[in-house]
């Protein structure tokens, strides 16, 4: 499930691109919020019943996570390649990874999948855009509170119904910052392929994400989210034409690596299904 929700990301990610020239990347960031707000709401129609006060304040916590990291995500590719923003976001899971690990492999596999993120990224080379950068490491403290976020809402609350609130507030919020600036610059036809965005990201991958972090531990999967500055290189290449270096080919052997070997030891031992308990 997090490997096909990272994909999803990915593609829509390498979509979304497209759309910065017409729209601007809050333009973008905007159109895939709103949909996916309006979405969520009419297809799973949240009840107050379903939701204490506690659960309900960690959804809408979660929405506003959810919109910085789009906002802020956008921003960054404005200025910075594809794989060089995926990678410093992963900075955030990394980070979940080491605090929330236990013994060699609290810092085995992250400290591997950080090195194929320097190798993927040099940032040693000086090339890289500074603001881009702030925007990606910004993204990337808000994709370690959504981690947290994304798991505490998928044990409290049944099924996907967290996400019927938390992504109307994501809706919400990106709204009420960027959405008057963009207003006048749609169109019938970028509202269509907003809508298609949507559905790719971050519905598709946010959904099984929330599913994902009930059966792995918050440090596998923050380690398992280095495969998607791998993802983010190759889509890059064969979508944008973002060639790779020998050492970022390199680097993705090493988070993959990683991946698969925090995969393999993070499940979580299986609590009561909050839908019976």
């Amino acid at each position: 499930m997090a490997v096909a929700a990272m994909l999803s990301v990915q593609l829509g990610v390498a979509v979304a691109v497209g759309l910065i020239d017409e729209i601007g990347p809050e333009g973008a960031a905007w159109l895939r919020l709103a949909w996916a707000g309006l979405l969520f709401l009419v297809f799973l129609r949240p009840r107050r019943a379903d939701f204490t006060g506690r659960s309900l304040m960690a959804c809408a916590a979660l929405g506003v996570v959810t919109a910085a990291i789009t906002l802020l995500f956008m921003a960054a590719l404005d200025r910075i390649p594809m794989a060089t923003a995926s990678a410093l976001e992963f900075l955030g899971p990394l980070g979940v990874a080491v605090v929330r690990g236990s013994g060699l492999a609290r810092v085995l596999w992250p400290g591997l999948a950080a090195i194929g993120v320097l190798l993927m990224t040099q940032p040693w080379t000086g090339a890289v855009d500074p603001v881009g950068v702030s925007y990606a490491l910004a993204a990337a403290v808000c994709w370690a509170g959504y981690i947290l976020l994304t798991q505490r809402v998928g044990d409290q609350v049944a099924g996907i119904s967290g996400l019927a609130v938390s992504m109307p507030v994501a809706g919400l919020v990106g709204t009420v910052v960027v959405g008057p600036t963009v207003f006048d610059r749609l169109t019938p036809q970028l509202l269509l392929i907003g809508l298609g965005l949507a559905v790719m990201l971050p519905m598709f991958p946010f959904a099984l994400e929330l599913l994902a972090l009930r059966r792995l531990s918050a440090a596998a999967f923050g380690t398992l989210m280095s495969l998607e500055p791998a993802f983010a290189l190759i889509i890059g290449f064969v979508a944008l034409s973002q060639v790779p270096g020998v050492a970022a080919v390199i680097g993705i052997v090493f988070v993959v690596a990683a991946g698969i070997g925090a995969a393999r030891g993070g499940g979580r031992g299986t609590p009561v299904p909050v839908e019976v308990g």
